[in-house]
């Protein structure tokens, strides 16, 4: 039942949360709390991280434990813990400006060494949390605090720049498709390397207003109604998919993880 899922996964004394009304972190947050349960993780051996940001508020309600570290790092925190400790599972939690803005030179780096970390990206477009101004996924033309007059930035695409780096499992879904978001995160976590998923978020209260996107409600039902499956992607030209949100997994690859590489490194160097 949800509820005993709240229970079992959640610190409920922290709740309810902070997050503006009709904000979808919360339920992305819950989505990943599921497919942490469906996927059989075991609460001792699991880790989650986060840099700074709305996103990176989740972790005061994950009953886990959880780092809450500075702004960008959280991916070079992750690969510590995993170093010292590669049998934990670490997740981390981030948002799009933490991720590809002052985090991105961690974020390549982390995909290259193809790292046992599985990182969750709440996407929304804009900095929520320090007042609205624009971020590396803003898309051109967009307004913000900070583009009082739109956004002349091309936007980054978060999976296509992962799987660019060398990540050998990464995906998009959106806070409309919760039941596929479940199944997509919970293949991120049982894959072997290092898995990104890029959640397509809403903020009505900073990138929805700036931009007369409407409601909460509004929002979503604009992701139901262009959200495109990425098979489908495949038979559609640039002009169709302009503006479009493309879902599911983009790549799922075997290659070797760094910290089995890095076992071997040690033992010809003799060992611990």
């Amino acid at each position: 039942m949800p509820g005993r899922l709240i229970e079992r996964e959640m610190r409920t004394e922290n709740l309810p949360h902070i997050w503006c009304p009709g904000c979808s972190h919360g339920s992305v947050m819950r989505a990943l709390c599921q497919a942490i349960e469906n996927a059989g993780l075991d609460r001792k051996n699991t880790i989650i991280v986060s840099g700074i940001g709305c996103s990176s508020r989740a972790v005061g309600y994950l009953n886990f434990d959880t780092i809450h570290t500075t702004h960008g790092r959280a991916l070079a925190f992750a690969t510590g813990i995993k170093l010292a400790r590669p049998d934990l599972r670490v997740i981390v939690l981030t948002g799009d400006g933490d991720i590809s803005a002052i985090g991105g030179n961690h974020l390549i780096h982390a995909c290259r060494r193809n790292i046992g970390i599985t990182c969750i990206v709440l996407n929304n477009n804009i900095y929520g949390m320090t007042g609205g101004q624009y971020s590396p996924t803003t898309p051109s033309g967009d307004y913000a605090t900070t583009a009082p007059y739109g956004n002349i930035d091309r936007d980054f695409d978060i999976p296509l720049l992962a799987k660019s780096a060398g990540a050998t499992f990464t995906a998009r879904v959106t806070a409309y498709g919760i039941p596929e978001a479940i199944k997509v995160m919970e293949k991120a976590i049982n894959h072997k390397g290092f898995s990104l998923i890029d959640v397509a978020s809403i903020c009505p209260s900073y990138y929805g207003r700036k931009n007369k996107k409407g409601d909460a409600v509004r929002m979503l039902q604009w992701q139901k109604e262009n959200s495109v499956p990425v098979k489908a992607a495949e038979k559609m030209s640039p002009e169709e998919l302009k503006g479009k949100i493309i879902t599911g997994i983009f790549n799922d690859e075997q290659y070797p993880e760094y910290t089995d590489e890095y076992e071997k490194i040690i033992e010809k160097a003799g060992g611990r």
